[in-house]
């Protein structure tokens, strides 16, 4: 007798782990009025955060940015050791100062000294990334004062936990550039430069022996001085400086397909931004969502137009879609009802940056460009190991990689979490856009791309690395090699398609793109000779090759360390041998299933109906084995 697969147990499903910010009594904080500036009395200097690049911070406002948080923290009166020590539970903490609650007892010795010594842990996740460490420093306490914890404690009583208000001698950047920095630049300089060395020496010896195996050495040496280029092209590369006059009208358009968890906060971070109201708007598509998401939507709108006024409500509105047509379908959808002259494309589950805006639309100064891509940081970094890694890779590839392209004013994919186009032209390519087809084969995926394609043919494309967006990326290696299949599928279709104007473009970026195109789809077949037929043919260890694997792999572990000073780069290791064991797979499956035209992260239509499939067929099996 037949039996039925056994039911796989359901997964667990893993809570992201995301920074939190302190609310602000405001909904909007960020918006300039009549009434308020946009701007917080607390923040810190921009010539003060500008000194501490690697953090990433927009400026002085967004560094000194208030984060709930949980830890224990040791209080010490007294100096040089005469006093007393106190346990305390961290609350909220900035780069200036904290709150944090103690006993009854330790609140009168704290505010009766005034300056104290605490010493606490910055967990990761818990702030951005860079200042993650242990923390010892004084601090001074600014509230309560004698007074108000007199009447406090004889309102409530001694049992009750007491908030306080601590203000640190040096802010957290001074103290992590100072404590956490000191040897690391230096360090990891010598890092890079040893890694670069033994690379180049390498592929020296790849010219020296080239006569003896011409292909593999030319792909070696293509492979190397196309990373390298990249890398160094990358370090070249400076943001458009913002000009404060320049301040075109923006619409923003959210395209949303059952995104319940996360279109609130979207919403919220597109209109929180530091930017003229009447120049900005925010359009959500819902393309026929079957969770609660167009419930959220409305609701999110009526709590805007409650705290903020129908004022700021009316620069927000949404559309429904009355059956699931597709993200290109919902973008058009909006951009034909957009009022401004610029277009900014943002991802249902990923959030703006208050000052991403302000800082996106500068390059549109140069009349001939038609897009900008913005920097997208992984929000849910510190999840699992798989967020880490996926967190070195996204910074990588667009600080380096997306840098390194916009420097040549060509940038090949205008990525779908953030980026910016002239209205105009996204309006002139819409159909071809919607009806595209590749060899007879809907395209139904790799929006950012082909669009990008569209307007690069005939215009520049730029990179804001200032621009900044937090996605939320998969924490399950079933969800992520899915969209990385998916991802693969497109770069194929759309890497062939740019191919065929992008040698009109600026002579060294034309050869880098085509570089990009080439050490990729060979690359299987390279690893396959080298770590297969090599060591069983003529049974030679590949020593050289696994160096060369483990080289590149450090130097993208070691930019991480260098640009971000963030505890995650080990991770860029394991993504590059993860890249080399796993994901370089997928790249021969792509190019036999690129017109498949499921999303695989998502119940799309397409997705929908490979289910059914998938159901009819094990419905049939099962009715003939019971036939049996």
């Amino acid at each position: 007798m037949w039996k039925g697969k056994k039911k796989d147990k359901p997964k667990e499903i893993l809570e992201d782990v995301l920074m939190k910010e302190r609310p602000d009594r405001r909904l909007l904080p960020h918006v300039p009025g009549r009434q308020r500036s946009g701007h917080n009395r607390r923040a810190l200097p921009d010539e003060e955060v500008a000194k501490y690049s690697y953090l990433k911070f927009a400026n002085g406002e967004d560094a000194n940015a208030r984060y709930l948080v949980d830890y224990d923290v040791r209080i010490m009166t007294g100096s040089k050791g005469f006093g007393h020590s106190y346990k305390g539970k961290a609350k909220d903490l900035s780069v200036t100062g904290m709150g944090l609650t103690v006993d009854a007892d330790a609140a009168r010795d704290i505010v009766k000294h005034g300056v104290v010594t605490v010493a606490f842990e910055i967990t990761p996740g818990s702030m951005p990334e860079g200042l993650e460490m242990k923390v010892k420093t004084q601090a001074k306490c600014v509230r309560p004062t004698s007074e108000d914890l007199a009447a406090f404690l004889a309102e409530h009583g001694e049992d009750q936990p007491v908030f306080l208000g601590l203000e640190f001698s040096e802010n957290l950047l001074e103290y992590s550039s100072r404590h956490s920095s000191r040897f690391a630049v230096p360090f990891v300089s010598f890092l890079l430069f040893v890694i670069c060395l033994c690379i180049v020496l390498m592929r020296t010896e790849s010219i020296v022996y080239f006569k003896f195996n011409k292909y593999l050495y030319l792909y070696s040496i293509i492979a190397s001085t196309f990373l390298l280029i990249k890398y160094i092209f990358g370090a070249f590369y400076r943001p458009v400086k913002i000009d404060a006059n320049y301040t075109p009208g923006v619409t923003i358009l959210v395209p949303c397909f059952n995104e319940e968890t996360w279109i609130r906060r979207t919403i919220l971070s597109a209109m929180d931004q530091f930017y003229p109201p009447d120049k900005l708007e925010v359009i959500v598509i819902d393309d026929c969502s079957t969770d609660h998401s167009v419930e959220q939507i409305r609701q999110t709108i009526e709590e805007i137009q409650t705290k903020e006024g129908p004022e700021t409500a009316a620069r927000i509105h949404y559309i429904v879609q009355p059956v699931n047509q597709g993200k290109r379908e919902a973008l058009v959808a909006g951009a034909k009802e957009a009022k401004h002259e610029l277009v900014l494309f943002v991802d249902s589950d990923s959030f703006l940056n208050p000052y991403a805006i302000r800082n996106i639309v500068q390059p549109f100064k140069d009349a001939r460009c038609g897009g900008v891509s913005g920097r997208t940081d992984v929000a849910n970094t510190y999840t699992n190991s798989l967020t880490k890694m996926q967190s070195v890779r996204y910074y990588i590839a667009f600080r380096i990689m997306k840098a390194a392209e916009g420097l040549f004013d060509a940038v090949t994919c205008l990525s779908g979490p953030l980026s910016c186009y002239r209205k105009d032209l996204v309006l002139r390519y819409a159909d071809d856009w919607l009806n595209q087809r590749f060899l007879g084969h809907k395209a139904t995926f790799g929006d950012d791309r082909a669009m990008t394609n569209f307007i690069l043919r005939h215009h520049r494309t730029d990179y804001q690395d200032t621009a900044i967006c937090y996605t939320i990326v998969p924490n399950d290696y079933d969800v992520f090699l899915k969209q990385q299949m998916r991802w693969k599928r497109s770069w194929l279709r759309e890497s062939l398609v740019a191919s065929t104007f992008m040698w009109k473009k600026e002579p060294f970026m034309s050869v880098m793109f085509y570089m990009g195109v080439l050490v990729p789809i060979i690359a299987p077949f390279i690893v396959c000779y080298n770590l297969i037929y090599i060591p069983i043919m003529h049974r030679v260890f590949p020593f050289t090759f696994i160096l060369g694997m483990f080289l590149m792999a450090g130097l993208m572990s070691a930019c991480q360390l260098f640009l971000r000073r963030s505890t995650t780069w080990l991770y860029g290791i394991w993504f590059c041998l993860y890249y080399e064991m796993v994901l370089l797979w997928q790249m021969p499956i792509a190019w036999f299933t690129f017109w498949k035209s499921t999303w695989g992260t998502r119940m799309t239509p397409a997705d929908v109906a490979e289910a059914a499939k998938k159901t009819a067929k094990h419905v049939k099996e099962a009715d003939d084995h019971a036939g049996r």
